[in-house]
């Protein structure tokens, strides 16, 4: 059997941090490729060292550990990355055929792995996150000029930056539809007992929101949401990240649940009445493509979001979208409220939808994408080892 061609990721997301399109694309691409995920450096003392762990057959995730203090793949880094990454490859005896990147930080870090290409992932507007690298848009276009396949999160990124690359590819969110359906729940599981001990004393009707919890959630719409109806439950579900979490509005009923393995969101989203994307308008948001929605509506549960435009354009017909405020509040009530028909109807809407987004069928088209960039980068070096083609001479 021929040995599988080599991906390594570099990613500005760990992997063991919220499940999402990074490790929903790379565990169902593993097995077809050997995936090497490699981390941004964790500081620790002493030399620096690079620790393995798979996570999954042909699945490896590296994290280097540096006594750098600067963060993420900060040039301060790089001089310990690259021998790090260029030693263990060696001892591993192991080639990178393709390099994936979602960060462009992560550009300076190809030259110690010599791929025979690179993929740009550009799965958010990471310029627009609060302390952003001053160095990450000339990073962009160097990486935009270097890959050889661009993929975008969502419409929207694709819209800005299709003009700038002359093979990208528009991958939005999927879903992992069975992980969420309540069909697949399973009483008495430990998830099933934990989801329980969380919420289940909690007065309904609840409304839930689930992912990471940053600048991009309008907190002031959150509280608003929990002093009109004090009677709701707010549930949040996430981790806490680039915000002080001291900043976070703080009420008897919005009840603040920290990050969650990814095993146990369905049974917290089953015991919703409502789920919410109560997203901030602002530069951080304007190429948001939320993973979450699909994964609401896979667990049969109704979405009310604010307008952001990929939420609108992709979904549209499944949730209910209002501005902030008073039209969002409203709009909360009028969901709940809505009768059985009109539940029913939006549910066949959500099945729909939720049927046209599988991250099966999504890796199934990257492989294929994956395959071809390769195939294209290695051309010229097949063709210049190829022996010269025989001349046949006519005879006098």
């Amino acid at each position: 059997m021929p040995a599988l061609p080599t991906l390594i990721v570099f990613s500005h997301l760990r992997w063991g941090f919220v499940y999402q399109r990074p490790q929903q694309l790379m565990s169902r691409l593993a097995g077809r490729w050997r995936v090497l995920f490699v981390e941004e450096p964790l500081r620790s003392d002493g030399p620096a060292r690079l620790e393995a762990c798979a996570v999954a057959p042909e699945l490896t995730v590296l994290v280097p550990h540096t006594p750098a203090t600067a963060a993420g793949f900060h040039d301060d880094q790089l001089a310990l990355l690259q021998p790090l990454l260029a030693d263990w490859l060696q001892q591993q005896d192991l080639h990178a055929d393709v390099a994936w990147l979602t960060t462009p930080m992560a550009l300076p870090l190809v030259q110690a792995v010599q791929p025979a290409c690179i993929v740009y992932d550009c799965m958010d507007e990471l310029s627009a996150f609060k302390d952003a690298p001053r160095q990450l848009r000339q990073r962009e276009s160097a990486l935009l000029r270097q890959a050889a396949l661009v993929l975008t999160g969502g419409p929207s990124l694709y819209e800005a930056r299709h003009h700038r690359h002359p093979h990208v590819h528009c991958f939005p969110s999927a879903v992992d539809a069975a992980h969420f359906a309540p069909s697949g729940l399973r009483a008495g599981s430990a998830h099933d007992l934990a989801t329980r001990a969380l919420q289940e004393h909690l007065p309904r009707p609840r409304l839930g929101y689930f992912g990471v919890i940053d600048e991009r959630l309008d907190a002031a719409l959150v509280a608003q949401l929990a002093d009109r109806h004090p009677e709701w439950s707010v549930v949040m579900v996430g981790p806490v990240a680039r915000i002080d979490p001291a900043g976070l509005p703080q009420r008897p009923n919005i009840h603040w649940l920290g990050m969650q393995p990814y095993e146990r969101l369905p049974y917290l989203l089953a015991g919703w009445d409502l789920c919410l994307m109560p997203f901030a308008l602002n530069e951080s948001t304007r190429f948001l493509s939320p993973t979450k929605t699909l994964e609401y509506m896979a667990g049969e549960k109704p979405v009310v979001s604010t307008p952001i435009r990929d939420v609108i354009s992709l979904y549209g017909e499944a949730v209910a979208v209002a501005p902030a405020s008073e039209p969002f509040l409203q709009t909360c009530e009028t969901v709940l409220a809505e009768s059985r028909t009109a539940r029913c109807k939006r549910a066949l809407e959500m099945i729909t939808t939720v049927s046209m987004h599988s991250w099966d069928r999504s890796a199934a088209s990257v492989h294929a994408l994956l395959l071809q960039a390769l195939e294209q980068a290695r051309a010229p070096a097949l063709a210049a080892a190829a022996p010269p083609a025989r001349v046949a001479v006519a005879g006098g």
